[in-house]
């Protein structure tokens, strides 16, 4: 049996006018063989199963099964970092090619990306996040995530909360403010009640005055999502997505403090 790399060179050698002959004096082959694999054509190529190194993810198949369906949505590097103290050996990738065969698979919905320009715009929002704390076991509470992404390199700074007063909101801005070593020239936000008041008929919105103030000391101004449009705020949604499945799924946390030291990056 000959390669594809032979097969596609008798091929070469028929199209540019050769006999069989001559193509079996040229490639070294046998005149049936060349006349064989004129006829047969080139094929697409065999390959042997997997090796048993490329399918070592099988053996940690019954926790990854159980993880992804008390979590389905792990990310693979949070399931990477899980089973290598166990004895998982292979490489991410192998691990990402498994996955893909075990895990439910979810249908993507792709969209037109809008874009600003650097300085320009960041985002804001809250997140809601259940959590029991080792230290009060009977006492399952929720906490908030707040988060602020730069529209043009999506850099992120997020902390979580014990509440969304406009005391913590406040000083989540200053916080990021400072982390970031400036500020924007926007800061868009979904229609929060700690950021927009309200709204008048003829589309002008009010904004707390106290929020205001404090973007204008950074040089920085208000700007509200419009009503039922959340995806416009898309760029600081998806690394929830990212911190829930990543960080914060499977995770157990002491306390409050332990969970609020700021996420930057």
């Amino acid at each position: 049996m000959i390669g594809v790399r032979e097969t596609v060179l008798i091929h070469e050698l028929k199209r540019q006018g050769l006999g069989v002959s001559a193509i079996a004096r040229q490639t070294g082959l046998d005149r049936k063989t060349v006349r064989r694999y004129l006829a047969r054509g080139i094929e697409a190529p065999c390959y042997s199963p997997r090796a048993e190194s490329e399918r070592i993810a099988e053996r940690f198949r019954v926790y990854l099964l159980e993880r992804l369906e008390t979590y389905p949505g792990l990310s693979a590097r949070r399931l990477h970092r899980q089973i290598t103290p166990m004895g998982y050996e292979g490489a991410y990738s192998t691990l990402t090619e498994y996955l893909r065969l075990v895990r439910p698979q979810v249908p993507k919905v792709f969209e037109r990306r809008f874009e600003t320009a650097p300085g320009e715009q960041a985002q804001v929002d809250f997140a809601e996040f259940p959590v029991t704390f080792l230290t009060e076991p009977q006492a399952p509470r929720k906490v908030w995530l707040f988060s602020m992404v730069l529209g043009r390199s999506r850099w992120l700074w997020g902390r979580f909360c014990p509440n969304q007063t406009l005391e913590t909101v406040l000083r989540c801005h200053i916080a990021a403010f400072e982390a970031m070593g400036g500020s924007c020239a926007e800061i868009l936000y979904d229609r929060m009640k700690t950021a927009v008041l309200g709204e008048d008929p003829t589309g002008i919105v009010t904004y707390n005055p106290s929020l205001v103030a404090l973007l204008d000391h950074y040089g920085s101004a208000p700007r509200a999502c419009q009503p039922y449009r959340a995806k416009t705020k898309g760029k600081v949604e998806r690394p929830f997505r990212y911190i829930r499945q990543d960080f914060f799924l499977g995770q157990s946390f002491r306390d409050l403090d332990e969970l609020m030291r700021p996420v930057c990056g």
